[in-house]
């Protein structure tokens, strides 16, 4: 029963990754005036926006994608009565928010 648990699992972090890389360019644009942070290996580029947008942009798709997975795991345990983790085999119930 887990394994049809993957497909809910691999579309919530396509469509996380998607929706964090947009939410990162429109407050990149509200930072900066590029549409992008500079690359790493540009030679004129500042090393505080290099580093800066590239670690903003990983917090932004990282969180995204933990709250489109938790919650595909909520909805994959309303539907089959199972939650997709395997050390919550034991319990059917959903996690309280402590967890």
């Amino acid at each position: 029963m887990r394994l049809l648990y993957k497909p809910f699992s691999i579309i919530s972090r396509i469509i996380g990754r998607r929706i964090g890389n947009e939410a990162f360019r429109a407050v990149w644009t509200e930072v900066d005036d590029s549409p992008e942070p500079p690359a790493p290996t540009a030679g004129e580029a500042d090393v505080w926006k290099a580093v800066g947008g590239a670690a903003l942009r990983a917090a932004m798709i990282a969180a995204f994608v933990t709250v489109l997975r938790r919650l595909s795991a909520r909805a994959f345990h309303h539907l089959f009565g199972i939650w997709p983790d395997k050390s919550r085999a034991a319990t059917t119930e959903p996690p309280t928010a402590g967890d």
